[in-house]
């Protein structure tokens, strides 16, 4: 399944204004525990009356604001040193006050992505010594949860501010505590860290609409699309679905999808629900099948606007009515409710559609039977819990085309609500840790990094925001040649965007990983390694944090590769040569394993006499790779031209 925690949209997934209050209030990031970054104007917001003065005080530091016509005010106070703890109070009209206490000026890190930023300590090695340490009063953890929204969102949900110890540690991000613990023995400043992850979930659903746009890519530009008249990009989508189908399913270019196919063979539904529990040839099926079912409608209920209800469906649907595309989303545990434009239904019988892909677990349009309808503008409504047909598809056609919108996944969807209402509180740096969603998505993931970066540094107000990116852990099944491999290609577009942007920091982890489960439980030594960037991105150390591949160059006995940030010397572990070395000349087909061996900061590579043009290093999903300087810190993997 895609999404292993459940979803649970933002109201009405827009902004709500403030209803009338009878004193201010504080937004829930400045709760009792808060850590407000120091050495910046540290800004406070919340709401009150509309019109309403409210003064807000911290420690000596006051300032003052009115509230707007929907009730929001905001604040900024002066910078101020490492230290407490402080009161933060908000007055209002009569002397009314909203205040937070113990509260302390130090450093606030955001820690962010998909699950392995999100698996939890209580899930990691060095569980029983985190849990059972005893409390931190100058760390603090705030958590957000699981939020999506279509509109970008005014406040945050989560909270509130909790002090490190046996009850607020087990559950939060494993790599984001053990980071911050090491920065608190570090720094001697009080820490704060704010958790916002989601498992399953695009760099591009973590990105302002901003942001995608200045990606400029296809998927940006349909989204822009979408957004300026939705009608034409659904249009467009149905028309790629459509034509990728046919690739499949061998039907004549203009054929309809939604009839009959030489590929499809109709059989009744046995009971909504998951498709594993059924009988015969959808028990532990994961892929593709096709529903549809039709309607008799009076002139009456086909005569306006109506709205299609659905249930959830496990994962990614694409929904027809009487041929028309009206919807699709790619979210297991979501229930589909699709509006039906006015003259897409008619008199008599109609037919709707859905084909469903589901990627692993339970699969299927899972219902239950009674939130399955057809609701009219009249209020009345069909039933639509029985009398499916079903057709499964077979081979395997791989993911269809989806929609850059649906939801969560959906392009600025998390964002809005887990991000965007974080505005500008005050950060020391962000660490990252996301990709493996992206792993063969099309386009540019570096391009796409980076611009999520510059959106968030805009957001908080610092162009020089450091921001840690972890490289993503081995995984999967080691390989026997070389070989095009698209974990490997997401990391390298992890190790561009980091090599683009001076206050950026890649954190290796290629060598932590476990190859049967994506989820690797050592996040202890992660958080040592993202303290070390943190070290020197932030606080401006010289701590090593590893070898970097600089250059590949051609000499007389073959190609030389040179590294920089070498610590004493590099070191091939446990062989008398450099495992998992590459040369590679144009394509694919010309990469073979190389002779190679670590000399002080360089690798020597022995030439073969055949073509090389790049040398490549850890090109896989799995590598066996034993490259190490004397800290030990390893060397990542990295695709490089040879000069």
């Amino acid at each position: 399944m895609l999404n292993p925690r459940a979803v649970v949209l933002a109201a009405a997934l827009s902004t709500v204004a403030a209803p009338a209050l009878a004193k201010p209030v504080l937004n829930p990031l400045f709760t009792d525990h808060a850590v407000l970054q120091r050495e910046r104007p540290i800004a406070v917001w919340g709401t009150a009356d509309p019109g309403e003065a409210v003064a807000v005080t911290l420690g000596t530091a006051t300032a003052k604001a009115r509230a707007d016509k929907s009730g929001a005010w905001r604040v900024e106070l002066p910078a101020m040193k490492a230290g407490g703890p402080y009161r933060l109070s908000a007055t209002g009209a009569g002397g009314v006050v909203a205040a937070a206490d113990d509260i302390l000026i130090g450093d606030v890190w955001l820690c962010s992505g998909q699950s392995n930023m999100q698996l939890a300590v209580n899930h990691s090695l060095g569980a029983d010594g985190a849990a059972g340490a005893a409390p931190d009063p100058k760390l603090r953890l705030f958590t957000v949860p699981d939020k999506a929204a279509e509109t970008p969102q005014a406040q945050i949900e989560g909270g509130p501010w909790l002090i490190a110890g046996p009850v607020s540690i087990p559950s939060f991000s494993a790599a984001c505590y053990f980071m911050v613990r090491d920065l608190r023995a570090s720094e001697g400043v009080p820490i704060g860290a704010i958790h916002a992850s989601w498992g399953g979930t695009q760099v591009r659903a973590w990105m302002s609409a901003e942001s995608i746009a200045a990606v400029g890519d296809e998927d940006s530009r349909m989204f822009a699309a979408r957004q300026s008249n939705p009608a034409t990009a659904d249009a467009r989508l149905s028309e790629e679905w459509q034509s990728w189908w046919r690739s499949i399913s061998g039907d004549a270019a203009g054929s309809e999808p939604w009839h009959a196919s030489s590929r499809l063979a109709w059989k009744s539904v046995p009971a909504v629900g998951n498709w594993e529990t059924w009988d015969g040839d959808m028990a532990n099926f994961d892929g593709m099948a096709w529903f549809r079912k039709k309607v008799t409608l009076t002139a009456a209920e086909a005569a306006g606007a109506a709205t299609l209800e659905l249930g959830p469906i496990d994962d990614q649907d694409e929904t027809w009515v009487n041929g028309h595309l009206v919807g699709g989303l790619g979210a297991w545990d979501v229930p589909r409710q699709y509006s039906v434009p006015a003259g897409t239904l008619h008199a008599g019988e109609n037919e709707i559609v859905v084909a469903v892909y589901d990627t692993g677990g339970g699969g299927g349009m899972t219902g239950p039977a009674e939130r399955m309808r057809l609701s009219f503008a009249d209020n009345g409504a069909k039933a639509l819990g029985s009398g499916w047909e079903y057709s499964v598809v077979k081979p395997n056609p791989g993911i269809p085309p989806h929609a850059v919108w649906s939801f969560p996944g959906g392009f600025t969807w998390i964002y809005n609500a887990m991000i965007a209402p974080l505005r500008d509180y005050g950060l020391a740096g962000v660490a990252w840790y996301q990709g493996e969603a992206d792993v063969g998505a099309r386009g540019s993931y570096a391009d796409r990094l980076g611009q999520l970066m510059a959106g968030w540094r805009g957001q908080f107000r610092d162009p020089k925001l450091p921001f840690l990116i972890v490289s993503l852990a081995n995984f999967g099944t080691p390989q026997l040649a070389p070989e095009q491999n698209s974990w490997a290609e997401l990391r390298e577009q992890q190790r561009i965007a980091a090599a683009r942007d001076p206050r950026v920091e890649l954190v290796v982890a290629m060598d932590l990983g476990e190859r049967n489960d994506i989820h690797p439980a050592n996040k202890v030594d992660l958080g040592h390694r993202l303290a070390r960037a943190a070290r020197k991105q932030a606080y401006g150390g010289t701590e090593p944090t590893g070898p970097e591949a600089a250059r590949a160059r051609r000499v007389a006995s073959g190609v030389e590769v040179d590294f920089a940030g070498v610590t004493g010397a590099l070191h091939s572990w446990s062989a008398a040569r450099v495992t998992s070395v590459e040369l590679c000349a144009e394509t694919q087909a010309s990469c073979r394993y190389a002779d190679a061996v670590a000399d002080g900061t360089k690798v020597r590579i022995a030439g073969d006499g055949r073509p090389a043009t790049r040398v490549r290093y850890g090109w896989a999903a799995a590598p066996t790779t034993n490259l190490y300087d004397d800290v030990p810190l390893p060397v990542g993997p990295f695709e490089l031209p040879i000069e």
